[in-house]
């Protein structure tokens, strides 16, 4: 949602999306303090958070807004999905 709010407000202007973003960002951010609190990890919760995040912006961007994506950011997706599994691929 903070997403879309920023990118809405860098096109078209208009300061309550600007607001909207800041607010949805800080939202976002009080529930990962939390899951910090209660467990989550910082090495595993951050790089879920991170790959999560960039996954839902892309996809946003580019069905919302019509962005193209290039072979490199492919690319850049798909390794950060794999990281995700590594970081839960069982250990010995």
């Amino acid at each position: 949602m903070a997403d879309i709010l920023a990118k809405e407000w860098s096109l078209h202007g208009l300061a309550i999306r600007w607001i909207g973003a800041l607010l949805a960002y800080l939202l976002g951010n009080t529930f990962w303090l939390f899951a910090l609190k209660n467990g989550s990890g910082l090495g595993r919760g951050s790089v879920i958070f991170s790959v999560a995040s960039a996954i839902i912006a892309t996809v946003i961007g580019v069905f919302l807004y019509k962005e193209n994506l290039s072979t490199v950011q492919i690319v850049g997706i798909i390794l950060g999905i794999v990281a995700v599994g590594l970081i839960f691929w069982p250990t010995k």
